[in-house]
């Protein structure tokens, strides 16, 4: 495996020391070390699309390569600033991206993962981006990073190292995220559905959320069907269940997202306030990071949520810090006009033995359209 300080002296020594994208958990160790280590920049962005603008804009401005990092289900949402933009037969910009293979083909992986990680490389072959698997030696990642650095330079155009699971040893960061509030994540879930009256219906974004709804449904013994466990498809929560509020107005929709979703499809905001379900309430838990990728950070620190759905035609706003405060919002939410949004700060991090649904995302959606389309 590779130790992160010295892969990160051999991009240092091809002159590789900006980097940006949106964390994989592929990779949680170097998103570690690249957030503890001086000297390099490391942008910090909502979606992967955005990153290949930074990237770009770095080598405008300085004629340097910049490196994107990415899962890989992150790389449809690239394929248009990479044909346009960085494209050779457009600006030719150079770009090293670095891939993270999920679902790599005869490796267990989640259902969201399966396509993607067996589709990445005929990918990347369809865009036409040279690309090599980045080795878990330091000799020879030595040479590959180097190669792939002066095609780049050659071609003046995007190259990819792609990036297994288990390439990097364990590395702990030296400044770990801290939010001092009072609830974890899985906490306020469990104290807004024991103040829910139990009709309403629950769209959950991708990640730990979703497992913490399941598992605590199986707590309580009750069924899933009035839930929709999302998996993959960051940053879409929103509009699919903003869709289903306008088709069911007589049901209370809710939405259960993360910051980092939230941010990643922030125009969808915009959307719901110009099409302004009444039944649409959608609860942001805020704990500052991608918890589910390795806890990096995300940017809303300094995001103004409540301030944001306003803007955008929400018809109200609230941000609540302590379970005494969620407790006695959620007894309400639903009498209230939507769209209506709810921020949750919450503590970072989760249960070390947090399970994953047992059923299957198909079955899930069947359950679901039934449940939604009773008489």
């Amino acid at each position: 495996m590779l130790n992160c300080n010295n892969l990160y002296n051999i991009f240092e020594d091809n002159g590789l020391t900006f980097f940006t994208g949106v964390p994989d958990s592929t990779f949680k160790d170097w998103m570690e070390f690249l957030s503890d280590k001086e000297g390099l920049t490391n942008r910090i962005v909502s979606i992967e699309r955005e990153a290949i603008g930074w990237a770009a804009g770095y080598h405008a401005s300085t004629g340097k390569i910049g490196v994107v990092y990415m899962q890989n289900s992150g790389l449809g949402n690239v394929v248009n600033p990479i044909t346009s933009l960085a494209d050779p037969e457009i600006y030719n910009l150079p770009l090293l991206l670095m891939i993270g293979w999920r679902g790599e083909p005869n490796k267990h992986d989640e259902p969201q993962h399966k396509k993607m990680g067996r589709i990445t490389l005929p990918l990347l072959d369809v865009l036409e981006i040279p690309y090599k698997i980045l080795p878990d030696n330091l000799q020879d990642a030595k040479q590959i990073i180097k190669e792939m650095k002066q095609i780049a330079e050659k071609r003046s155009a995007p190259v990819a190292l792609i990036v297994k699971e288990g390439t990097f040893e364990e590395y702990k960061s030296k400044n770990p995220i801290k939010t001092n509030y009072e609830l974890l994540r899985e906490e306020a879930i469990k104290s807004i559905i024991d103040n829910l009256n139990g009709s309403e219906v629950i769209v959950s974004t991708t990640g730990k959320a979703s497992r913490e709804l399941f598992e605590y449904r199986e707590e309580l013994k009750q069924g899933h069907n009035k839930d929709f466990l999302m998996v993959g498809s960051m940053g879409l929560a929103s509009s699919f269940a903003a869709e289903i509020a306008l088709q069911k107005p007589n049901k209370k929709i809710l939405i259960f997202d993360g910051d980092g979703a939230a941010i990643m499809s922030a125009g969808n905001l915009s959307t719901i306030g110009y099409y302004s379900p009444k039944n649409l309430y959608h609860i942001i838990f805020d704990n500052n990071s991608y918890d589910s990728t390795g806890g990096q950070p995300t940017t809303s620190s300094t995001l103004n949520f409540e301030k944001m759905a306003l803007a955008c035609g929400y018809k109200s706003a609230k941000v609540v810090e302590t379970k005494e405060d969620l407790i006695k919002t959620v007894k309400n939410l639903t009498d209230l006009e939507g769209p209506y949004m709810l921020i949750v700060k919450t503590k970072r991090g989760a249960r070390k033995n947090l399970g994953r649904p047992t059923i299957a995302p198909v079955d899930n959606k069947k359950a679901f359209m039934e449940f939604l389309n009773k008489a």
